[in-house]
C-alpha cells in the first residue's frame, strides 16, 4: 500500500465521491487508501448500495461520526476494501464453452449443513431479459446474490462474456460489464446530477472531449438535460430513478441485475420500470429480474427460471411456464394466469 489520502469529503447515501466532486467539507475528515480509491469507486457506480468496505458505510456527512469508531482500524478498512488483492483474476475460459452474457453454471450454497441451493445453472443472453423467481426461501435470493458477488458458491461457476467471475469481488465484476441497480434508492445525495454521472464517466472515459459528450448523450437521453445542475436530493423519485439509470450506463454494461423492481411502487412507476428494461433491451444489454410480483415481471421478460427448494424446477417462456403443471401446483397456484 502506497499510503493514506485524507479526502475532504465523506461518505453520503453508502457512496463516496471523488475529490473533484465534493463542495464543503464534513466535521470529520474520512481516510481511504491511495491503493484502494480508484478500486472502490469502480464499485459504487453500478452497486452503491453494497459497497466492499461494508464498515464505512456507517460514516455520514454532516453527523460528525468518528472515523475509528464507524469504521474500525485500519486494517479492518484495508481487509473490506483491498479484498481484490486476495482474489484470483478472471480467468478467459474457451469460445465453444460459454458464449457471450452471463452463465451461471451449475452453483451450489450449503449453510451448516443446510443445502440452500444444489446445482443451479441459468443464462442469460445480450438483448434479453431473465426473470429469477420462487418462493420464499426457496434459494433464488441466494443464486441472485452469488451473481452479484456478495455470496461465493460452494461449488459450479459464474461466467461472465467468457470470463469466469466466481470469485470476484463485485466492483471487479463491475469493470468487467455486470451492472445492478438496487431497489432503494442509491443517488449520490450531495452531488449535482451531471456530477453523478460524471464521477462514474471519469473512470470509465479517459478522454475528456469523450467523456462531456457522453455526459451530454446520456443527460438528453435521459431527459435530465434541464437539471443536470440541480442537487440529487431536489429530484422527484422518478427523476432520481432515471439519474441512476443513466450512471449505470455510463459503465457501458453487458449485463444489468435489476434487484425487486417492483417493490412497493405505484403504477405510474410500473410503467417506467417496463420502459426501463426495453431501453436496456434495445441497447443489447441483457437483464435478470428478481422480484416477488410474479405477474409484472413475467410480462416483460423473455424467459424466467424458477427456484424451487434449492434446484430449477422450470425454466422456459412466461407462456411454458404458466402452463407448466409442476409450476402451477407448487407455485402459481391453479387459478393464476397471464
Amino acid at each position: 500500500m502506497a499510503g493514506w489520502k485524507i479526502l475532504p469529503g465523506a461518505l453520503a447515501n453508502r457512496g463516496c465521491f471523488p475529490p473533484s466532486s465534493l463542495k464543503a467539507p464534513p466535521p470529520v475528515p474520512i481516510l481511504r487508501p491511495f491503493t484502494a480509491l480508484k478500486g472502490a469507486w469502480n464499485h459504487f457506480p453500478l452497486a452503491p448500495a453494497a459497497i466492499p468496505c461494508t464498515k464505512l458505510a456507517n460514516c455520514r456527512a454532516g453527523h460528525g461520526i468518528n472515523p475509528q469508531e464507524a469504521c474500525g482500524s485500519k486494517d479492518d478498512v484495508m481487509d473490506d476494501v483491498m479484498m481484490q488483492d486476495r482474489s484470483a483474476p478472471a480467468s478467459p475460459l474457451p469460445p465453444q464453452e460459454v458464449g457471450e452474457g452471463l452463465s451461471v453454471i451449475s452453483i451450489a450454497k450449503s449453510y451448516d449443513k443446510r443445502v440452500v441451493l444444489a446445482d443451479v445453472s441459468l443464462t442469460v443472453g445480450k438483448g434479453e431479459v431473465v426473470g429469477l423467481l420462487g418462493p420464499n426461501g426457496a434459494g433464488k435470493t441466494t443464486c441472485f446474490y452469488s451473481v452479484m458477488g456478495l455470496v461465493r458458491p460452494d461449488h459450479g461457476r459464474i461466467v461472465l462474456d467468457g470470463q469466469d467471475i466466481t470469485g470476484l469481488p463485485m466492483y471487479r465484476r463491475s469493470i468487467l460489464g455486470l451492472g445492478y441497480l438496487p431497489q432503494e434508492t442509491s443517488i449520490f445525495r450531495g452531488l449535482t446530477v451531471a456530477q453523478n454521472i460524471g464521477a462514474v464517466l471519469e473512470l470509465a472515459e479517459p478522454d475528456r472531449a469523450a467523456r462531456q459528450a457522453r455526459l451530454e448523450q446520456l443527460l438528453e437521453e435521459f431527459g435530465l438535460t434541464r437539471l443536470r445542475d440541480s442537487s440529487a436530493m431536489a429530484l422527484s423519485g422518478g427523476e432520481r430513478r432515471r439519474c441512476e439509470i443513466a450512471r449505470a450506463l455510463a459503465a457501458n454494461p453487458s449485463i444489468v441485475l435489476l434487484d425487486e423492481p417492483f417493490a412497493g411502487i405505484d403504477p405510474l412507476s410500473i410503467a417506467d420500470i417496463r420502459d426501463l428494461v426495453k431501453q436496456l433491451k434495445t441497447r443489447g444489454i441483457g437483464v435478470l429480474i428478481t422480484d416477488h410480483n410474479v405477474r409484472e415481471t413475467l410480462e416483460i421478460v423473455d424467459r424466467a427460471c424458477i427456484i424451487y427448494d434449492g434446484k430449477v424446477l422450470f425454466a422456459g417462456s412466461p407462456t411454458e411456464l404458466v402452463a407448466n403443471a409442476d409450476v402451477r401446483r407448487l407455485y402459481l397456484g391453479e387459478n393464476f394466469s397471464l
